[in-house]
């Protein structure tokens, strides 16, 4: 027997069990992993409370992991026993073993370890689709970065200052914002409550030509007033709430506004689109433009615990769980 966290009905924390499962064995075209740690992301709350719909219960969460190859499915030929992997975007990581599709992990660097792997994956490919792709940042642009304290935010402060963009990090305490400046923002916004009116001091009235919001309901309306004529609102997440419905045409009043909401299934669907991201980002890793903030670790037994401080707000940067 093995150990994972299941669940059996959404809700809260508490729903988290430490349970005995069967070890799994790899079918055609799979690997058996056995994790060495394991990523927390915000996602897992969703398909924990039910937001995001799990195919079947009960069910193992978790989106990220990193660890060792134990066993091939038949077919696998491009990894072996033994092999250091990691991988973003694929249920069922809350386990001490999994079976994953050999096409959706990644052989790791030698100079990267799984604690790390399993704290960027996710949140560090996530960073690169945003500013490389969704809105490709230009070296003297302004952005807004919501949740600039976060796992995402932290990168995506580190990543957008690299490449010459002045970031403008809005957090829910003078403590985060400290964490935002060191990661590169240039600007901090403390609190939502004069956030348009700031930001349009800060730009000189210019406001900005992109807002990165992983927040939701609770900010995206006045995420719209901080936008530019032709601006895009980049909507990737849900920490307070899914957004409501709304009027199509304020976005035309507004300034003929764009809306996006990305996900990282969508631009890491292609094999060699998702090699090609990971290869920068650890390339980034290398080089020092990203460090991964490990500010907390808790045993995976303890999952629930890191949910409740995740969703507290109690945590900053990324999140590790140690099988």
């Amino acid at each position: 027997m093995s150990k994972a966290i299941r669940i059996h009905a959404t809700g809260g924390p508490e729903v988290l069990r430490w349970e005995n499962v069967p070890v799994p064995e790899p079918g055609p075209g799979e690997v058996l992993l056995r994790h060495e740690a394991v990523g927390l992301n915000y996602i897992d709350v969703y398909f924990r409370n039910g937001l995001y719909k799990l195919p079947n219960l009960p069910a193992v969460i978790g989106q990220e992991g990193a660890g060792v190859v134990e066993a091939l499915g038949e077919g696998v030929t491009s990894l072996k026993v033994g092999d250091r992997v990691a991988y973003a975007g694929s249920l069922g990581a809350y386990a001490m073993l999994r079976v994953i599709t050999a096409d959706r992990v990644i052989k790791l660097p030698d100079g990267v370890i799984s604690k790390v792997a399993a704290a960027i994956m996710l949140q560090g490919l996530t960073a690169h689709y945003l500013i490389h792709r969704t809105h490709a940042v230009k070296p003297g642009e302004t952005i807004l970065v919501h949740a600039a304290a976060g796992g995402v935010g932290l990168l995506l402060c580190q990543w957008a200052s690299h490449l010459g963009a002045r970031v403008i990090g809005v957090v829910s305490s003078a403590a985060k914002a400290d964490l935002a400046k060191a990661a590169g923002a240039a600007h901090t916004i403390v609190g939502t409550a004069t956030l348009a009116a700031d930001v349009k001091r800060i730009t000189g009235g210019e406001m900005v030509p992109v807002v990165y919001d992983s927040v939701g309901r609770d900010t995206f309306l006045v995420s719209l007033d901080c936008l530019a004529p032709l601006g895009l609102m980049v909507s990737f997440g849900n920490s307070s709430g899914p957004v409501p419905p709304f009027e199509l045409s304020l976005l035309s009043a507004k300034g003929s506004l764009f809306i996006t909401r990305p996900s990282l299934a969508t631009y890491t669907a292609k094999r060699p689109v998702f090699e090609k991201m990971a290869a920068d980002l650890f390339a980034a890793v290398a080089a020092g433009v990203l460090h991964a903030s490990i500010n907390q670790t808790f045993p995976l037994s303890e999952a629930a615990a890191a949910h409740a401080a995740l969703e507290g707000r109690h945590t900053t940067g990324q999140t590790v769980l140690i099988p």
